[in-house]
């Protein structure tokens, strides 16, 4: 690959102050690819209809790190930004992008920059690349938001469109292949299974076990969305605190309220109730990491992921993390320092939480085998990335 740019669509997280999964990926692989390499990011700009390079703010937004504390995902376009774009399509100005040597598309497009794929697609010789994070929408579409429901078979089209295709777990890979040929589809693209990393800046190797005597923290690190099971975490607390059990539940994450009200009802009324239980909703990153560094252990319910980002955060910070032991999940939980669980239902979360309460040689066994974990860094996954992207001819 030769030393010309990368382009690299940031369209929506350079609008958005949020630091969902997907934007915290965008945010950290940009800047470790710039850090190698040239690397230009572009976005699809809606007022202009059509590609252009980022602006200083855009890119301002794509490399802040620091963690938003938003309550919402969505892209928000400046009014200068919008007069900006419409003035350069009526007088016929459109700014050029770089020659470039390839292309990452590493967000879930929309649709809209999804119709306009085919544009930014032809403007590069190769090869391009899309990262493709879950079937979520297709596997569980009851907790799943509609629109993104409707929008997902057309946009699983769309990523044949590519070079390759690289998926953030094996189980990824596996369902994005199933369902090309579930379509009929003969020629697929390259797919390649390329697990996430974890930021070594934020890695405290002073961190230590919960004092004896203190009341210890269970950390939940997620967004609070039909999916991702809080339901069967607050009655599983709220049954070992029924039992006389002195512990904090932390919860940390951005409410989605298409599918969150019966979670974020229930912790209401356990707060009313005066059970020991915080709820911050979006948090810098810098209190994020604070908050696995003061947590005795974690505690990831989700019923469904395509990686899991927060377990490998927890075992980073050497701090062990219950959650599901089948799929994506499982591909990180079964290397060490996790309790895997075959269901996270109501029942299974409050025994394994119960034993690391009642247990603390079976804690301090799990935070020495999450300490000896080796977790790919950001640097390596870029290496990685762009390694196997080299080797990728364009299709046609």
């Amino acid at each position: 690959m030769n030393r010309a740019p990368l382009l690299f669509d940031a369209s929506h997280t350079s609008h958005t102050s949020a630091q969902t999964g997907i934007q915290r990926v965008c945010r950290t692989f940009f800047v470790e690819l710039a850090a190698t390499r040239p690397v230009a990011p572009v976005c699809y700009d809606p007022h202009l209809i059509g590609w252009r390079p980022l602006g200083p703010g855009e890119q301002a937004v794509l490399t802040d790190r620091s963690g938003g504390t938003g309550k919402s995902r969505g892209a928000k376009w400046t009014l200068a930004q919008k007069i900006s774009g419409a003035t350069r399509r009526w007088i016929g100005a459109r700014p050029a992008l770089p020659a470039a040597a390839g292309l990452i598309c590493p967000e879930l497009f929309s649709a809209k920059v999804g119709a306009h794929l085919p544009e930014l697609l032809a403007a590069v010789p190769g090869p391009r690349v899309a990262i493709f994070y879950d079937a979520i929408p297709l596997k569980f579409p009851e907790l799943t938001p509609p629109g993104t429901v409707a929008r997902f078979p057309a946009y699983l089209r769309e990523l044949l469109l590519f070079d390759g295709v690289a998926a953030i777990s094996e189980d990824s890979a596996t369902a994005l292949r199933d369902y090309w040929r579930w379509l009929g589809v003969t020629q697929l693209p390259p797919v390649h299974a390329l697990p996430l990393a974890i930021d070594r800046a934020h890695t405290d190797p002073t961190s230590v076990p919960t004092p004896a005597g203190a009341r210890p923290t269970l950390l939940c690190v997620c967004t609070i969305e039909g999916r991702k099971n809080h339901l069967a975490l607050l009655e599983a607390c709220a049954t070992l605190w029924d039992e006389g059990l002195d512990f904090e539940l932390h919860l940390v994450g951005m409410a989605r309220p298409d599918t969150a009200a019966a979670a974020l009802t229930r912790i209401t009324e356990l707060q009313a109730a005066g059970r020991p239980l915080r709820f911050n909703g979006s948090v810098p990153e810098a209190a994020l990491h604070d908050a696995y560094r003061g947590c005795a252990f974690t505690v990831y319910p989700s019923l469904i992921e395509g990686f899991g980002m927060p377990v490998l955060e927890s075992l980073q910070h050497g701090k062990p993390c219950v959650c599901s032991g089948r799929g994506a999940l499982g591909e990180s939980a079964h290397g060490g320092g996790c309790v895997p669980l075959d269901t996270v239902d109501a029942p299974a979360l409050t025994s394994a939480i119960r034993r690391l309460l009642q247990q603390p040689a079976e804690l301090a066994r799990l935070a020495a085998a999450a300490r000896a974990r080796h977790l790919r860094t950001w640097p390596e996954y870029a290496a990685d990335f762009t390694a196997w992207m080299a080797t990728l001819p364009r299709r046609p």
